[in-house]
């Protein structure tokens, strides 16, 4: 079963280890980026995942889709043109001291793509799933535009579409995110947010729910759940449901709401010593979509996604890099974290 992913893939220099931006005379360099992160994930399960974008036409452009093809993920549709490299620089939190993202992404090659570039009738050819995320559109007018192409061609193809809402404040305003997110919610059947996605990109509020204190009311998140399901028609609304209690330490799981059965499905809950947060999402969201496709059911499905996912806050880069047998693993033992021999 073919999965086709839609976004941007980024450049990522982080400072080593936990030390403070440039405070080592060197960055870690590594490729990611959302929906590039849930293909290399995907690929690592054993489906046959591919991933299109845009990259630079020159030597880091090139180095940025073999990064992804080592993991197996097919790049054969992605467009190489003007523009350089976006770029992101993370510095890792630890304890009270949070994580930061700084983003240099503007007149990147994916942010001056034009719509013409990409024939999705033919990229979705034997395809049965189409993943994009709510960063894609956030780039750009002309990439909201080709978004839209691509949920109405793989709609009227007869694909699943999943979207990561992944609402970003340092690239777009919620009225912004509302104005162009809320129109291609129609196109969407699973639809994957935190309490702050749903907030800032559909107006629907977790009612109850303090992030900060790290207090969860999970009939808030049903509620919201049902909200978009009866709102945008989605067959599922999958929600992450973390505690921060530091940097360093969360509580982490998650919802799955089945418009289909009327039910809501809550995961184990996983005490995390963090190792690597980023992509702790895209790990969630590419883990959720494996075990929809293998009809897993809905129970099942989101707690092999709280577990994915909870791994991949243990591995370095944005890349979850834990098998299938990884994941069932950890369900099995219930994280107990015992050496396996």
């Amino acid at each position: 079963m073919k999965i086709i992913t839609f976004g941007e893939l980024l450049l990522r220099l982080a400072s080593p280890s936990y030390t403070k931006l440039f405070q080592k005379d060197s960055l870690d360099a590594t490729f990611c980026g959302g929906e590039a992160n849930v293909a290399v994930s995907l690929s690592i399960f054993g489906m046959d995942a591919s991933f299109v974008t845009k990259l630079p036409d020159n030597d880091v452009g090139y180095a940025a889709a073999n990064s992804l093809r080592y993991f197996g993920v097919n790049t054969e549709d992605t467009v190489f043109g003007e523009g350089r490299m976006g770029l992101y620089y993370l510095e890792k939190g630890a304890s009270q001291r949070p994580s930061k993202v700084i983003y240099d992404r503007a007149y990147s090659a994916v942010a001056l793509a034009k719509r013409d570039e990409f024939d999705w009738d033919k990229i979705f050819d034997g395809a049965s799933w189409f993943h994009w995320t709510g960063i894609t559109p956030a780039l750009s007018d002309e990439l909201a535009a080709i978004c839209e192409d691509a949920c109405k061609a793989a709609k009227n193809k007869g694909l699943t579409v999943s979207c990561d809402l992944n609402y970003r404040g340092k690239l777009w305003s919620p009225q912004k995110a509302q104005d162009v997110m809320k129109p291609l919610m129609k196109y969407v059947d699973v639809c994957i947010c935190n309490e702050e996605d749903a907030q800032k990109v559909l107006g629907i509020e977790s009612i109850g729910t303090n992030i900060n204190s790290a207090e969860i009311n999970n009939d808030g998140y049903v509620s919201a759940a049902e909200t978009i399901a009866k709102l945008y028609g989605c067959s599922y609304v999958a929600t992450t449901l973390r505690k921060s209690y530091s940097a360093s330490r969360n509580g982490w799981s998650a919802l799955l709401y089945d418009a289909q059965q009327k039910q809501a499905y809550f995961s184990a809950e996983y005490d995390i010593q963090i190792v690597d947060r980023v992509g702790g999402g895209d790990s969630f969201a590419a883990a959720l979509i494996y075990s929809l496709i293998n009809r897993k059911s809905s129970r099942d499905a989101i707690e092999f996604a709280a577990a994915a996912s909870c791994l991949k806050h243990t591995i370095e880069g944005d890349f979850n890099r834990t098998s299938v047998s990884d994941v069932e693993a950890l369900l099995k033992s219930g994280g107990n974290g015992r050496v396996q021999r």
